[in-house]
Order: structure tokens, then sequence, then C-alpha cells
């Protein structure tokens, strides 16, 4: 996804010279567009009959979104408390962190 949002619509084997040695294969490239296309994220448009350009369907703001949501759901019991409780408790969110949260809250729901 990172490499469509930067450079834009892209063939298969334009993904593939984006990566560094060893580069995956072709195949496993494909297979990887194909998912994403499955789950929405990702679509194409027929340049012949069997060469594609694929493009990203969804904005990286749209998509961090979906998988925060993902995450909270799988792991947290659909609760965003239970989340930030969770980062609280392990020490990976300050005291200070979590007041500028609460700040900024405060100040989006004004």
């Amino acid at each position: 996804m990172i490499r469509l949002w930067d450079h834009g619509p892209m063939q298969v084997r334009e993904l593939q010279a984006l990566y560094d040695e060893p580069q995956p294969h072709v195949n496993t490239l494909a297979t990887l567009v194909k998912i994403l296309e499955e789950k929405g994220f990702v679509g194409h448009k027929a340049l012949t009959a069997r060469c594609f350009q694929y493009f990203a369907r969804i904005s990286r703001e749209e998509y961090k979104g979906g998988t925060l949501a993902n995450v909270v759901g799988k792991f947290f019991g659909h609760s965003y408390l239970n989340a930030v409780s969770s980062l609280v408790r392990s020490e990976k969110i300050s005291v200070d962190e979590l007041k500028e949260l609460i700040k900024e809250v405060e100040q989006n729901h004004k």
C-alpha cells in the first residue's frame, strides 16, 4: 500500500522494481495485490488483455483508521478505553501524554 500511495498507479513489475534485493517474486506480489484488491484496498485498470495497472482505492488515513479499529476490536473487546488502559499499564504512554490526549479530545468535542 505504501508504494502505491507514494508512487501512484503501477503494474506489478513496476512495484517489484521498487523493492531492494532480494526482490520478492512477481507472483508473490501479484498474489498480495490480489488479496488487497479483494479487501477493497486496491483497484485495477486493464491496460491490455493481460496487463493491469493497480492503484490505491483508500487513503492512508482511511487505512490507518480501519487497521486501528480492527486491532481494538480483536484484542481489546472493541473498547478504545481498554486499549489506552493497556498502554498506560505497560508504560507505553506517559501521564503527560495521556493528559495531552485528554486535552485534545476535549478540544475536538467543543
